[in-house]
């Protein structure tokens, strides 16, 4: 579902898409997208963050609230950074700013769905990480806390975990974990991988006492703490 006031994006995307064998729903303000939202049950967000009628932000924080995690990838203004680091931190997946290509963006899709979907090979080959008292399993995409509780990640935090349980004790660069994650190169003022991290850290109750990451100055992260791997049966 594309959901954007300005009608020429809303044409040009829903055709693009179309075309790349998506099935597209429109929505030109918020109370469109409520309406449409609940009919449609979309597999995907492209969420412009200025709306007549209200901010693709409130919309984003609101599911994420009800634990709706469809993915989002968030349309900002050219160079509102503060757009995209709040939307990285209520829970959306991804962003793009105005103007795009739409074919970058069908790519960011194509990422996105990819992700959220498991579609992977390491998902098949493990299906069980165990650290810290922490449980993952990719397949389900879940993780269970010490005391069995379920954490409640969203995708995008739940890929940045992935990456660095496959390559645990291994220090990643803010370069590799955005091409692990997201599939692009970083800008030098894009601070995304930052507040993912700092998500994800929050999430595990990683701190001084119970540290689980290592930050490298001019370096990256780092998981600093052993996993166990379970292989999935044949």
């Amino acid at each position: 579902m594309v959901v954007d006031d300005d009608a020429e994006i809303r044409s040009l995307l829903g055709r693009y898409l179309r075309e790349q064998g998506f099935r597209v729903s429109v929505a030109a303000n918020r109370r469109e997208f409520d309406a449409l939202f609940a009919e449609r049950n979309p597999d995907l967000l492209v969420l412009d963050v200025l709306l007549p009628d209200g901010s693709g932000l409130d919309i984003c924080r609101v599911m994420r609230s009800q634990r709706q995690q469809v993915p989002i990838i968030l349309l900002t203004a050219l160079k509102e950074d503060v757009d995209r680091i709040i939307g990285l931190e209520i829970g959306a997946d991804d962003y793009m700013s105005k103007p795009f290509n739409p074919r970058e963006l069908t790519a960011r899709i194509k990422a996105v769905l990819r992700r959220s979907n498991g579609d992977k090979p390491a998902e098949e080959e493990i299906s069980t990480f165990e650290f810290a008292g922490f449980v993952v399993e990719p397949r389900l995409r879940r993780v269970l806390g010490p005391s069995d509780s379920a954490v409640d990640l969203t995708g995008a935090e739940f890929d940045l975990l992935k990456v660095f349980l496959e390559r645990a004790g291994k220090l990643l660069s803010r370069d590799q974990l955005l091409d692990l994650t997201q599939g692009r190169d970083r800008d030098p003022l894009d601070r995304s991988i930052d507040v993912l991290m700092s998500r994800l850290r929050k999430k595990l109750g990683d701190c001084e006492q119970r540290p689980l990451f290592k930050t490298v100055r001019n370096g990256g992260y780092q998981l600093t703490v052993p996993v166990k791997r379970i292989a999935a049966e044949p």
